[in-house]
């Protein structure tokens, strides 16, 4: 009677854990749950971007952090992208740790699980849709030219024709000096013929040379608005032109390329972009780090056009 009872308490147990056993993703197999266990949400950007992020000198890491010694905590960074990193890591509730590889391989995908996520101002374009995935974008923003204060035959887009630019190298205003960009939703005009193309790893070694003297070594520079507002306010001797290049949608990006499932990640994180559009806080973050609201754009993206997704 004992053993008879016994076995039905074991059978019992069995029926109430199966399904559970199902439904429960291994932390093996899938990206969210990994995050989760591990308690921080590792995210890659870069320390020189401002106003979108930037390192601060002699930060220590904060007291007690999940991160690892060679991680940046969230105290250690500033900026538009940042902020919003770090609000997608309290709304997993994880810990925001802070990576900043080069830029060639943060676009390149196969990152081999060292880092999570992307938060770099990505704009989204099918190239990059072979190896990334793409969440709602949090802004967006046109791409502008800078031409040094001395400049006096530079006013439109297209007196950039033949001139020696620098961008940054594999970003999509360098596809479009190459005339082969292609953009969700975006029908491209090609202004600029016969550039002399100066790539740089990212903005602020091109912004130096531009600023050694108009023509010295580069005519131009080709960068975000912010990026371009930011030189300007910090003193550098530029002025923009009145018109844009082109318009991105900047939004955050997870390897394709990776032996752990990343949907359910992918998808926690454009809802929680999502829910950040509509009470407001993306707005608020852009018009305290950039100034003004290049947010509303974004908000309206319908992503399942991108159809991303098998």
């Amino acid at each position: 009677m004992k053993f008879f009872i016994l076995a039905m308490l074991l059978a019992s147990l069995l029926i109430a854990c199966g399904p559970a056993a199902v439904t429960s993703a291994p932390v093996s197999d899938d990206k969210l749950a990994e995050i989760l266990a591990r308690g921080t949400l590792v995210i890659a950007t870069d320390e020189d971007y401002a106003p979108q992020s930037k390192l601060i000198e002699s930060s220590a890491p904060a007291a007690g952090t999940k991160c690892a010694p060679t991680q940046y905590t969230a105290n250690q960074f500033t900026g538009f992208d940042v902020a919003t990193a770090v609000t997608i890591a309290d709304e997993l509730g994880v810990e925001a740790c802070f990576v900043t590889p080069p830029w060639s391989q943060l676009i390149a995908g196969n990152w081999q699980n060292n880092w999570d996520v992307h938060v770099g101002s990505v704009a989204i374009t099918f190239a990059r849709m072979e190896s990334l995935y793409f969440s709602q974008p949090y802004y967006a923003t046109p791409t502008v030219a800078l031409v040094h204060v001395d400049n006096t035959s530079i006013e439109k887009i297209e007196d950039l024709s033949g001139k020696r630019i620098g961008v940054c190298a594999g970003c999509n205003i360098e596809a479009y000096l190459n005339m082969d960009l292609k953009m969700p939703g975006q029908e491209i005009q090609y202004r600029i013929q016969n550039a002399k193309i100066s790539a740089y790893e990212n903005e602020p070694p091109a912004l130096d040379d531009l600023a050694q003297g108009d023509g010295v070594i580069l005519d131009s520079v080709l960068t975000l608005l912010p990026v371009a507002r930011s030189a300007i306010e910090s003193g550098k001797p530029f002025r923009m032109l009145d018109e844009p290049i082109i318009f991105a949608y900047a939004a955050i990006t997870l390897d394709r390329i990776n032996n752990r499932s990343p949907e359910r990640l992918l998808a926690e994180i454009t809802r929680i972009v999502q829910e950040m559009h509509s009470d407001g806080r993306l707005k608020n973050m852009s018009m305290q780090y950039i100034g003004i609201d290049l947010t509303q754009e974004a908000a309206a993206f319908d992503l399942s056009k991108i159809e991303q997704l098998p």
